[in-house]
């Protein structure tokens, strides 16, 4: 069947989560599109190499068109080597650290500390090639074809409606959003999204298996794969219009 999209949810610097989804893909063509929904690093040990392996290595095996959006990690860090943010490097839970020293080559173990010198290069975040901050500028912030919208992190309200994403004034709030109301009121084409961990989301409102809260989510109209890659959950590919799913685990 040609035509399809496979969303491809929050990857967080796990290589080896996101090979082991990709093997489990059919084959693709040149019909069928592979979209990311972004937050390729943070949190993982391998934040360049998923980046070096999405934009240099798939393109040339992949066969399918290939798409890739921006995640609130990667605006993050655009802030941060811009000038504009540097406490996004503080806290431990944002990653920061792994992604540093994935970038140097040097090891990282989960609950490092930064080192007086690691912390100050963070947040400056100079340690980026600069091939790799172009592309991070270069990431869509939505992306839409007939089976549904995909965007990072959801949808914005406004006086009682939801935007389409081309329609919202500040594209970075694609990115950070984070509301009951979007996944339990949004009513309209369906919509895959990543960012908020599905553990987080109400089970009972889930058509796919709402007995697993860590599985995908899909609510009416909103579809959420973000099933915490790179931070101890696993990798989630959704294949449309199947509604077929290819995980790492």
């Amino acid at each position: 069947m040609a035509q399809r999209t496979f969303a491809v949810g929050d990857i967080h610097g796990d290589l080896e989560a996101l090979k082991k989804a990709i093997a489990k893909l059919p084959l693709l063509d040149d019909k069928d599109t592979l979209v990311f929904l972004g937050d390729y690093i943070d949190r993982g040990a391998n934040s360049a190499e998923v980046v070096q392996y999405i934009r240099t290595e798939l393109p040339n095996v992949l066969g399918a068109k290939l798409v890739c959006l921006r995640g609130n990690h990667e605006d993050g860090w655009l802030r941060v080597a811009s000038g504009g943010w540097p406490e996004f490097v503080i806290p431990l839970a944002n990653g920061c650290l792994a992604t540093l020293r994935s970038f140097r080559q040097q090891p990282w173990a989960d609950g490092d500390l930064p080192t007086r010198e690691e912390l100050q290069t963070m947040q400056h975040g100079g340690f980026f090639p600069e091939d790799v901050l172009d592309w991070m500028n270069s990431l869509s912030y939505f992306y839409e074809d007939p089976h549904a919208i995909y965007v990072h992190a959801g949808l914005v309200e406004k006086d009682g409606a939801w935007l389409h994403p081309s329609h919202t004034e500040n594209p970075t709030q694609l990115l950070w959003v984070r509301t009951m109301r979007f996944f339990q009121g949004y009513r309209g084409k369906r919509v895959v999204c990543g960012h908020t961990a599905t553990e987080n989301l109400p089970p009972e409102l889930s058509s796919f298996t709402p007995e697993d809260p860590l599985d995908m989510w899909v609510g009416e109209n909103v579809t959420v794969i973000d099933t915490g890659c790179g931070k101890g959950g696993f990798l989630t590919v959704l294949e449309l219009p199947a509604m077929k799913v290819y995980e790492s685990r």
